[in-house]
């Protein structure tokens, strides 16, 4: 017997409902048309992704899962008022007194979606720029490094994310 093959590839649902909710959000608005048209927008955006990757099956849609997405997103906001803040003492400071380098880190994270997350998060965050991932590695160039001991940079760096990223992503 024949198995069907869907139209839909798997994962595809969940990445066209989480495109099109930030749509919604960053235009703002619930007229029809925006509406409609990034239901289009993203229903094309989410079949070809879903498609070339296998990478959005990876993630944990469970009541646990998206309760740590939600943490992780509200940790993030934190975080990175925290490193703009610290940029702005460096940015309007008399004297300049930092110590520019690069870090090496180690994620407990398994899944490569969990790091590129770790990673993009880190690179987000002002006075962070992640250069290399090698394995369960990361290679971070730090405007002001205060420790170059793996574990005191690891917690520093990805402490306050890969808790809950490793809930959502493995």
């Amino acid at each position: 017997m024949k198995s069907r093959k869907s139209f839909a590839p798997q994962g595809m649902l969940s990445l066209w409902l989480v495109l099109f909710v930030v749509w919604m959000v960053a235009n703002s608005t619930l007229a029809v048309e925006v509406a409609i048209l990034g239901a289009v927008i993203t229903f094309g955006l989410g079949y070809v992704f879903a498609s070339a990757s296998d990478a959005w099956r990876q993630i944990r849609w469970t009541p646990s899962g998206l309760y740590h997405f939600l943490a992780y997103s509200g940790t993030f906001l934190v975080e990175l008022v925290k490193a703009n803040i610290a940029m702005m003492r460096v940015v309007y400071a008399p004297r300049i007194d930092i110590k520019p380098g690069v870090v090496k880190i180690r994620t407990k994270l398994k899944s490569p979606i969990g790091r590129l997350a770790l990673a993009n998060t880190i690179a987000l965050t002002p006075g962070s720029l992640v250069l290399d991932i090698k394995g369960e590695t990361l290679y971070i160039h730090w405007l002001d490094v205060q420790t170059t001991d793996l574990d005191k940079a690891t917690e520093a760096l990805a402490g306050p994310f890969e808790t809950h990223l490793e809930k959502v992503f493995g």
